[in-house]
């Protein structure tokens, strides 16, 4: 059985994330507002006002907000945590648990790979999750921001429409906001429609190969590559978390560790301004395509959040999905793509 711990509500806190228009869909003989949330990332009393409004009711045109936790631990935790275990010691309430590792492409030697249309559907009617939801994805309270980003963008690519990153559950903790325990309460399966990936946002082996053999040549496409990574694993000075990949970096890339976008403190994002001013002493041009890339595909997502909340257009940001597990593996030392930084 849960068990649900509540205290007084906190402060209303302002959103600082970019305003987004809200989508209407129109099912017969009512109008749904697809979002009451305005912005992609969102703070703890946003999140609470939304659950507050989805009180059961027939005739209520409310959306119906499903928070869905995220987390997920690298397979070197110290503690030898995993996201599933720590959803059942704290969770919000009403939440669903996404397997990172398991709505996956699981036949690919690559850890958690896009899933194909299939498994995402699937994925989303096992968890009573339906097309028209607003579905608001949430990291652990010990990390703060880490594996989220990554969920909302899978729902992104899969065109869901209405997806949010709340910002993030430690505040939401510490704010004194319910949580529960325990497995998640069995969700009624729904019926979610076959979904299209939106490749324009991913990109795969062969073009960022490309794209490094061509780092030399002269009429090249000005473009960025921003690494999560820590900066000695892009520099090939430390070790890769898992065992026998080389580290280093691929060509053109800047290295843009992921902790320097977000509060040391309270582990959420910066402000834009910050994240503005962090971007650009990196060098990132606001109009070049940009590609994020990481150990696996995970905290890419974390630079390409921090992009949205900077304010950098939808038409420029793209992901490495495989990013640097993959390229260590599949780059041939001859080709010489893999850069190291002289000591």
């Amino acid at each position: 059985m849960a068990a649900i711990f509540a205290s007084s509500r906190p402060p209303l806190l302002s959103s600082l994330a970019r305003t987004f228009r809200p989508v209407v869909f129109r099912t017969a003989g009512t109008v749904r507002r697809q979002s009451t949330m305005k912005s992609y990332i969102i703070s703890p009393s946003e999140l609470d006002s939304a659950l507050q409004a989805n009180a059961p009711s027939k005739l209520s045109t409310a959306p119906r907000t499903v928070p869905v936790c995220g987390s997920w631990f690298m397979p070197n935790d110290p503690q030898k945590r995993t996201g599933h275990e720590v959803f059942k010691q704290r969770h919000i309430p009403k939440s669903v648990f996404f397997d990172l590792d398991k709505v996956a492409d699981t036949s690919s030697p690559y850890p958690h790979m896009l899933p194909s249309a299939e498994v995402f559907k699937e994925a989303m009617e096992s968890l009573g999750i339906s097309k028209d939801d607003t579905v608001v994805v949430y990291d652990s309270a010990e990390l703060g921001i880490f594996s989220a980003p990554r969920v909302a963008w899978t729902f992104r690519v899969f065109g869901h429409h209405s997806v949010h990153l709340l910002d993030n559950f430690k505040l939401w903790v510490e704010q004194g906001y319910p949580v529960e325990e325990g497995e998640a309460k069995s969700a009624q399966r729904s019926s979610y429609p076959l979904p299209t990936l939106d490749k324009s946002k991913v990109v795969d082996f062969e073009e960022m190969k490309e794209i490094a053999r061509d780092h030399n040549k002269e009429g090249a496409e000005p473009l960025h590559i921003l690494d999560a990574r820590s900066l000695g694993r892009w520099k090939g000075t430390d070790p890769e978390p898992r065992p026998g990949l080389s580290s280093g970096h691929i060509p053109r890339s800047t290295s843009v560790p992921m902790p320097e976008l977000l509060d040391p403190e309270t582990k959420s994002f910066l402000p834009p301004e910050e994240l503005q001013r962090i971007f650009k002493e990196k060098g990132v041009d606001p109009n070049l395509p940009i590609i994020s890339s990481c150990g696996t595909g995970v905290t890419a997502t974390i630079i390409d959040t921090a992009l949205i909340q900077a304010g950098y257009g939808e038409g420029v940001r793209r992901i490495y999905d495989g990013s640097w597990t993959e390229w260590a593996q599949r780059v041939q030392a001859s080709e010489n793509l893999i850069k190291k930084v002289a000591v």
